[in-house]
This record gives structure tokens, sequence and C-alpha cells, in this order.
């Protein structure tokens, strides 16, 4: 039985996600904006949570830790080099670690570069990849903390999983994403199809997370640096893949 996967919209624009195991019961929650929209979702559907995964130490993705807590009391997994500003941990971990959930395994890959620690939940088996601010539903997290070479490998890293992975990622950018996105490749026939249709979901209220990672290869920008389009399209031809990321990053930062 595949897991059952809920996406949780918190606060003004944050996304949390529960991950099931009807067979065990085991019940995971994807970083904690909020605890009070975790907590309804769990109440409704009947489970106990059983494990709270951090991808990183920002307050809109921990904030709701120790209140979730208070009523669920749950094991605790995020990223030994964010240990010193995470609430306590039961479990830490690191790039190339792995454990098991719900019979499956999940691999613990580092992605920093928003923030240094951070890091993406990977389950192969339920083709699932939590990266919260990394990689986003057309986009990428701002960088923080790492550098752009640092944060295009992250991006690389996450490209590099199977094409059918679905990408849970933090926030309803989306939108904003896809008005940049345009800007840079105004003619991808794959992203002009998928803007129309983000606009559409959220119109009609509907989350525009997650999102298939083929989509993302296809038209998110961030992921697009490599290609000879996109070099030109930004006039730098013969720039590093990576020095191409790191200009459109920019461009996104003063959009």
């Amino acid at each position: 039985m595949p897991l059952e996967l809920v996406t949780i919209p918190a606060r003004s624009d944050n996304y949390a996600f529960l991950i099931h195991d009807a067979a065990s019961g085991a019940t995971a929650v994807i970083d904690v904006p909020d605890a009070a929209p975790i907590d309804a979702a769990l109440s409704e559907r009947g489970w106990t949570l059983t494990e709270i995964w951090l991808t990183h130490h920002h307050g809109d993705h921990i904030d709701g830790v120790a209140p979730l807590l208070a009523k669920h009391p749950a094991r605790v997994i995020a990223a030994a080099a964010d240990a010193h500003r995470l609430p306590p941990l039961d479990h830490a971990v690191a790039d190339g670690d792995e454990f098991s959930f719900g019979g499956e395994v999940v691999q613990i890959l580092d992605v920093s570069g928003h923030t240094v620690g951070h890091i993406a939940f990977y389950l192969p088996g339920s083709k699932l990849v939590f990266t919260a601010d990394s990689l986003m539903a057309l986009g990428c997290g701002r960088v923080f903390e790492g550098s752009f070479d640092q944060m295009w490998n992250s991006l690389s890293k996450l490209a590099a999983l199977p094409d059918d992975t679905t990408v849970c990622s933090g926030h309803e950018y989306t939108a904003a994403n896809a008005k940049f996105a345009l800007t840079i490749e105004s003619e991808n026939a794959a992203l002009k199809y998928r803007c129309d249709a983000i606009a559409k979901a959220r119109a009609e209220g509907i989350p525009t997370v997650p999102s298939v990672l083929s989509d993302e290869l296809a038209t998110n920008p961030f992921l697009r640096a490599a290609q000879p389009s996109v070099k030109e399209a930004v006039g730098m031809p013969d720039a590093t893949d990576a020095a191409v990321f790191a200009e459109i990053r920019q461009r996104k930062d003063r959009f």
C-alpha cells in the first residue's frame, strides 16, 4: 500500500505535509509552521502522530513544534548540522543517512544554500521528496546562508531524482514564480501552459503544491540554467551552469 499524502496549508503561505502508512499506523509530519491545522488534520483522520521531520531552522517551518508535541508526543528528526537552532532532536541525521518509515526507506539529502544544514527527505518507494525551501514549485529559495554554487549543487542533486518524483515544497509562491519564469523563457510552451494552469488553480483556491519533477525540469528556470537556450536568454552563452543559476537567482531577488 502506498503512503497517503496530505497537503496542509498553514500560516499565510506555508505548507506542511502528513504522510501515513495504513498498515502500521505510522504518521509523520514534515515541517510544522503552525500546530493548529496539523492537529486538525490528524483529528479529522483519526491518525496518531509518530514522527516530526524538520527540513531547516526557519521559524515558519518549526514554530509549531512545541505546541504540537504537547498534544502529540512524537519522535523529532532533523539535521545534526542544524541541531543547535532546532527544537530538541530525537534522531539527528546527515547527508546520505537513511531510516525506515512505514516499511519504506527515507533518504536524507543535504540541500544547503537557502540555509546551511537544510535537508530534504526522499522516499524512493513512494516517489516523494520533501524539499521545503530548496527546490520549490517553479522556483527555489533565496540563498540566505550558503553560496550560489552550493545552491546550484543542491538543486542539481534534486534534479537527478526520477522524473516522476512528487516534489513537496514549503510555500505557495508559484504564481509569483511563474511571472518571473516568463521573463527568462517567454517562448517556452510548457511554461506558458503551466502558467495558465497555475492561474486557474489559484483563482479556484487550489494549492499548486506539490508538483512533479518532470514539470519542474521542463519549466523551472532555476533547474534549467544548463540549457543553452536559457544561457542565451540571460546573455551568458559561454558561462558555467552555476554562474547562470546565480544570475537567474539574483534577477529573481530584484524582481
